[in-house]
């Protein structure tokens, strides 16, 4: 089952950080090769991105559903593919540093349920470690440049 933690320091409270990822609309568009998404409900949304597996290039579709907002620490979701056949979860984890740097990890995990599993997982592992890089280092830089 592919999956990937990234830890970063932030240079912003604590506060400010979960002020952010707390919302799926502060990091929906920043996931790697975002197209858009949709909010069905405080808990749910449909995510539409395309990601680039070296040889072919695909549009995925899929539902995000927070299963927890532990504030001021933890949003933990589940993914489940909508036109692909995965299913995953996944958290941000806000730590408190000092008083203007905050640890912030990003966790990402997927897990093909398709024809192939394990062929599509082996695939599918060093993209997940490189769009759970990219995604967290998005969520530190956006979360830097607020006012």
């Amino acid at each position: 089952m592919p999956s990937k933690k990234h830890s970063i320091i932030v240079h912003a409270n604590a506060k400010k950080v979960w002020d952010f990822v707390r919302s799926m609309n502060n990091w929906a568009p920043l996931v790697p090769g975002y197209i858009s998404h949709h909010i069905l409900n405080e808990k749910v949304s449909t995510w539409e991105f395309k990601i680039d597996m070296g040889l072919f290039k695909k549009k995925v579709e899929m539902e995000v559903t927070i299963l927890e907002w532990k504030e001021p620490s933890k949003v933990t979701f589940n993914l489940v593919g909508i036109n692909e056949h995965f299913e995953g979860n996944g958290y941000f984890l806000v730590e408190i540093q000092d008083g203007i740097e905050t640890k912030m990890t990003g966790y990402l995990e997927i897990n093909s349920t398709g024809t192939f599993p394990t062929l599509t997982n082996n695939l599918m592992e060093p993209k997940l470690e490189e769009m759970a890089e990219e995604l967290t280092e998005a969520v530190r830089t956006a979360i830097e440049n607020l006012p």
